[in-house]
């Protein structure tokens, strides 16, 4: 830049940070590999494939690492994702022969495994042993995946400046000093991350605090090289030019230690020509504060569990279960549409529960051994443990459970909800980011208990946990809508507002003909806003944030 620069009005501001999907980094290793040459070791390299429609397709692949059975690959694989979809990876590891293409013999694969990426990022780290072809473990090789999120907002910082004896440029009077800051990209351009306000008639001046997102400062990369420059302002835009310094996010921080952060203010052009020329000036940064804005894989990889459980209705109105038009009709080649919808919806929340038992509830019928009406059992007939083990568990005892009740009514769904609610809540105050609660609740018309419904959800939303309804069958669900916060905000009997919108609800027959995913991604989409809603109103951070494990990392401070 010159010594002057042409008019642009030195107004403060930033644009908010840009909208950006989650996307998670995969590092891959391996050991014990397979030998397959004979004069030296393996040359391993990884391959990524992802499934879509059915079909396994390359998506990315490490280096070849030359002649090791133990290789830690630095290639990082890259994916976007989504919590409401099942996402089936697998990794293939072949021993390298030529530069370019895998090898077809049999004997260049050295094992492979499959798994959803929704597993890799609840564990963090996964370790899996691989395996040949029908199943046959690959002697003792295993192969380990780390999974990182790369987030679209970091979260952002609050930063003062001051500057001490700036140059005076002015004959009549002192400077009108601002500070610009430019953010150097990859390909060496500069990005006006910031221009302060003028301040007029000082040669010491304090500049007003400004937020600025970590994406716009420095990327979330706290090593890349930030230039400031501190000009003279002239109002016909002919601005002098007083001095600049370079820096970087991670220089910044060292004010946390208790110091403030100076730097020279050097003019290129005085130095050259001034034989005792120290500097025009000193600029200070006296205040710096972090804000980071946790996302739901921050959660999730920090090591909160989601606890799933499903509420079916046996309520009169689905039909004699033992006639082939009942909604509750067990077909041997297809599943009705309560298991349909359990199945889709299940089968991505099984993911992020580490010990896969989910609750199994009914309400609407009259239950052994007396045969009272009950609007809140376990479908396990166990009321001192109503878990199932995995999601195939919740439809065995599903079906094991039909023959043994009554269908009757009403429609109540409100003592579930408070059941869950209290759950939880739990007993004592919630501290930590350990659990939330997804309830889905499967219904085939309109809750007779609408009042005490609308209650018990404003009473949930207090808590950690969302829900989930699916309209099963032909009924007209129009009343149900109310309880989907999407059209306004939901309030109880006494018109007390929810304090976040938990509830979503969807009609089984919208997705009749389409994929279970499609039903699974609807239900599902608002579940990670819903977490961070919740830990963020309570100010509850990530039990372990995950901390970048490069050096170009942004620490993990909680506002």
């Amino acid at each position: 830049m010159s010594d002057s620069q042409e008019a642009t009005s030195p107004v403060a501001g930033i644009g908010g940070p840009a909208a950006c999907v989650s996307k998670v980094e995969l590092r891959v290793s391996c050991k014990s590999l397979l030998d397959r040459d004979t004069l030296n070791k393996s040359d391993p390299c990884v391959i990524l494939m992802v499934q879509n429609q059915g079909q396994w397709t390359e998506l990315d692949r490490t280096e070849v690492i030359k002649s090791n059975l133990n290789p830690v690959f630095a290639k990082v694989l890259m994916l976007d994702y989504y919590f409401e979809e099942v996402q089936k990876l697998r990794f293939e590891v072949y021993d390298i022969h030529g530069a370019h293409s895998i090898g077809t013999r049999d004997d260049d694969f050295l094992g492979g495994v499959e798994c959803t990426l929704g597993q890799i990022v609840a564990q963090k780290k996964m370790v899996k042993p691989l395996l040949l072809k029908y199943g046959k473990y690959a002697g003792k090789s295993t192969i380990t995946i780390h999974a990182e999120e790369i987030s679209g907002n970091n979260g952002y910082v609050e930063l003062s400046f001051c500057a001490k004896k700036l140059d005076d440029k002015d004959l009549f009077s002192k400077s009108d000093p601002f500070l610009e800051i430019y953010r150097i990209n990859d390909d060496g351009t500069e990005q006006l991350v910031h221009r302060t306000e003028v301040i007029k008639n000082n040669l010491n001046p304090v500049w007003e605090p400004f937020k600025v997102s970590l994406i716009s400062l420095c990327s979330c990369d706290d090593e890349r090289k930030l230039k400031c420059l501190v000009w003279d302002y002239d109002s016909r835009g002919k601005h002098d030019f007083i001095g600049e310094f370079y820096t970087n996010f991670k220089e910044m921080q060292k004010i946390s230690l208790g110091n403030k952060v100076t730097w020279e203010c050097i003019n290129p052009k005085y130095k050259l020509k001034k034989k005792n020329y120290k500097n025009s000036g000193l600029v200070i940064l006296s205040d710096l504060k972090l804000h980071r804005v946790y996302s739901f894989l921050d959660y999730i990889m920090g090591g909160c569990q989601i606890h799933f459980t499903v509420a079916i209705d046996f309520t009169a109105s689905n039909g004699d279960p033992r006639n082939s038009c009942s909604l509750h009709y067990i077909n041997p080649y297809q599943p009705n549409e309560y298991l349909k919808a359990l199945i889709a919806v299940g089968e991505i929340c099984q993911d992020y529960d580490s010990d896969k038992r989910f609750s199994a509830l009914g309400f609407g019928a009259r239950i052994p051994p007396n045969y009272e009406v009950s609007h809140d059992f376990a479908i396990n007939f166990n009321p001192e443990d109503d878990e199932c083990e995995e999601i195939q568990g919740v439809v065995e005892a599903y079906q094991n459970c039909l023959p043994k009740i009554q269908l009757y009514g009403p429609t109540n769904v409100a003592p579930i909800i408070n059941r869950i609610a209290k759950q939880a809540a739990g007993k004592e105050p919630i501290k930590d980011a350990s659990l939330y609660h997804i309830l889905l609740i499967l219904t085939d018309g309109v809750v007779t208990d609408m009042a005490d419904t609308r209650e018990a959800i404003v009473r949930a939303s207090y808590q950690p946990m969302s829900i989930i309804i699916v309209g099963v069958g032909n009924a007209d669900f129009t009343d149900m809508q109310i309880l989907d916060g999407d059209d306004g905000v939901l309030r109880s009997p006494k018109g007390e507002p929810v304090l976040r919108d938990i509830v979503q609800f969807v009609p089984f027959r919208d997705f009749k003909t389409a994929s279970p995913a499609a039903l699974a991604k609807c239900v599902l989409a608002e579940v990670p806003k819903q977490v961070v809603e919740y830990f963020s109103h309570k100010a509850i951070p990530p039990m372990n944030p995950v901390l970048n494990s490069t050096p170009n990392s942004i620490a993990n401070t909680p506002e």
